[in-house]
């Protein structure tokens, strides 16, 4: 049974730009003030750890090359010390976290960079990621697709938790997913907040919290909240003026990072932020009623719904480079199983004596049989 009250906060901090242990150490003081200030959840910016690539497209192909080199160190892997560290600070903290992170990837043989949520629960356990599905942009020479499987929410004491980065955010199908697995606590993760010059491919930092006018974060957050009846603690980052070492400010060039961080209740009212042009831990409390109310009126997976009419088709796969096909049909379960427990494939045409055994068992037959038909074939 979900609390009846709880307070979601969003820390809008910087990090050490493109240093791993830095940042963990920035991480690690900010779930702390989370906990201190009675925070049941704290959400990170995007790609907070360790930091957004501001410099896409504004640097050289062989500079890019250092910079993604760089990055790879600095980001985090599921397996990292830095991941238990973090899990320990929340647990001591008494608080769940939502990190926005570069995430290493974890399959054997790669090295590309995920834009991820990393989800802890209160007891320390990364419960698990979400990967930005489709990066934006230029975004696409920094980071691969995540994986469908990772559209995912994650029960918990205050309710049930998932999170989408940026432009995933307007997404239609992506929010709907999420609303049809019980989403109730929307964790929304950005690089910045910026005024919009007439299209999202014109856009510059915002100064002040008049940016609302133009920028997309602003409608976009309140809408999901209200169309969802969710709860959304949308965190965006911030940088402050000075130049991180190794850096010039040229290289940065699409430098958005003036906050923007927002809390919302299920009805589309903003009850704390914009916090613009600064850092800081923005939080608000937030009752089970103000989703209860909301949904009496307007309930997105009940009474103002027509399933009939439009439904939604959601893969759940994990992306993976091997895929086993057997064209025979006649090959048989066991088979299948003799291969899958470690026998040796050679091709499709030779029969190996862990198949054949397996084949033999199956059907009661001589495993000399097996061999004889399959030399033959």
């Amino acid at each position: 049974m979900s609390t009846e009250t709880f307070t979601l906060a969003a820390a809008q901090v910087e990090p050490v730009y493109h240093d791993k242990e830095g940042t963990l150490d920035r991480t690690c003081e900010w779930i702390e003030r989370a906990g201190d200030a009675g925070a049941d959840l704290v959400v990170f910016p995007e790609t907070y750890f360790p930091g957004y690539p501001y410099w896409r497209g504004s640097v050289s192909i062989p500079r890019w090359t250092e910079l993604m080199v760089d990055l790879q160190k600095n980001s985090l892997h599921v397996a990292d010390d830095a991941v238990e560290v973090i899990g320990e600070t929340a647990a001591e903290a008494d608080v769940h976290v939502a990190l926005g992170t570069n995430e290493r990837s974890d399959r054997a043989g790669s090295d590309t960079l995920y834009n991820s949520i990393f989800y802890f629960d209160r007891t320390g356990a990364l419960r698990g990621r979400h990967r930005k599905l489709m990066p934006t942009h230029e975004e696409r020479a920094i980071w691969g697709r995540g994986d469908p499987s990772s559209l995912a929410t994650y029960d918990t004491d205050i309710g049930r938790v998932g999170g989408l980065v940026c432009y995933e955010n307007h997404m239609t199908l992506s929010k709907a997913a999420l609303t049809a697995n019980g989403e109730e606590i929307h964790a929304a993760v950005w690089p910045g907040f910026w005024e919009q010059h007439g299209h999202p491919g014109d856009k510059t930092r915002a100064e002040t919290t008049e940016a609302v006018d133009t920028c997309d974060i602003y409608p976009a957050m309140r809408e999901y909240a209200f169309e969802t009846q969710s709860y959304v603690a949308a965190c965006s980052a911030y940088m402050s003026d000075d130049i991180p070492e190794e850096f010039s400010g040229e290289e940065l060039g699409f430098n958005v990072a003036s906050g923007g961080s927002m809390l919302v209740n299920p009805a589309g009212i903003v009850k704390a932020g914009p916090l613009v042009g600064e850092e800081g831990l923005l939080t608000a409390e937030f009752d089970r009623d103000e989703r209860r109310a909301t949904k009496a009126y307007f309930d997105a997976m009940g009474h103002y719904t027509r399933w009939d009419a439009v439904s939604l088709e959601v893969s759940d796969e994990t992306l993976s480079p091997v895929h086993h096909h057997d064209h025979d049909p006649g090959r048989g379960a066991a088979a299948d199983r003799a291969r899958t427990d470690g026998a040796s494939v050679a091709g499709d045409e030779e029969l190996s004596a862990a198949e054949a055994e397996a084949i033999a068992t199956e059907h009661d037959v001589p495993v000399e049989a097996v061999e004889a038909i399959a030399d033959a074939l």
